[in-house]
């Protein structure tokens, strides 16, 4: 499949996990992509990769996501090397468990940031150049959002928050051809999944509420659903949370 053959997509989050699966499938269909990332020497290694294995034409872009700012800055820089934007997918993002009553401040500070301040500046720099090509946006939610869960509270309202931009996006910009999309993946074998925190103490019980009833899924398979929702075969789906969850939220 071609679905994205003189197509330009931004991938936030590509130099690892959901990100760079979802650049590999992007650039496998013929998209020319921009990467950003704090981890420059990843996204480096990454466009190099698809490159030899695509013919993909890819520029890399580090940018710091707990600074608004600086995604501004990221979005201007990337729109100007191709001259356009079809896609932007956001899927930077960063996890972690803690008592509520005892997370820190700093550390409910940068996961807001990271989580939801960046997704905001980002899409909002990147509307006015999706209206000129009646482009789409995919945000990169999570199950947390659709359910109260253990351990997770900041975690879980800044994913809820994507939701509600995404379903704001797709009301506030459907006259102009933009579609907005959110996908709410469960457990994905990613570093994230292996490496998050959680507090000694937890009770097991209450950790139901994050397992699947199927195995974990691979990063290729929510990398799926993004190329399907960003193309034109997906023209009438906006302002959706699309679950990826194997049962998670349902269970």
């Amino acid at each position: 499949m071609e679905r994205f053959k003189n197509k330009v997509a931004l991938v936030t989050g590509a130099a690892s996990g959901i990100g760079r699966a979802t650049a590999q499938r992007l650039a496998k269909e013929g998209a020319r992509l921009l990467l950003a990332d704090i981890n420059l020497e990843a996204l480096q290694v990454l466009g190099e990769e698809l490159k030899t294995g695509f013919g993909t034409s890819y520029a890399c872009f580090k940018f710091d996501a707990t600074s608004m700012s600086d995604s501004r800055e990221m979005v201007r820089r990337a729109v100007a090397h191709f001259g356009k934007l079809d896609v932007l997918c956001n899927i930077a993002g960063i996890a972690g468990g803690w008592h509520t009553h005892e997370m820190p401040e700093a550390d409910y500070r940068r996961m807001m940031a990271i989580n939801v301040d960046s997704v905001f500046a980002v899409s909002q720099e990147a509307i006015p150049h999706l209206i000129e090509t009646r482009g789409n946006i995919i945000n990169m939610s999570s199950a947390s959002a659709k359910q109260g869960q253990p351990y997770t509270a900041a975690y879980s309202a800044s994913k809820a928050a994507v939701v509600a931009f995404t379903r704001c996006f797709a009301v506030e910009y459907a006259n102009n051809g933009v579609r907005a999309n959110a996908i709410c993946p469960g457990g994905v074998n990613t570093n994230i999944h292996q490496t998050i925190q959680f507090p000694k103490d937890i009770d097991p019980k209450l950790m139901d509420k994050l397992y699947p009833l199927f195995p974990i899924a691979e990063p290729e398979e929510i990398a799926a659903a993004v190329a399907y929702l960003a193309s034109d075969e997906a023209r009438y789906v906006t302002g959706i949370d699309f679950s990826i969850d194997g049962g998670q939220t349902v269970s």
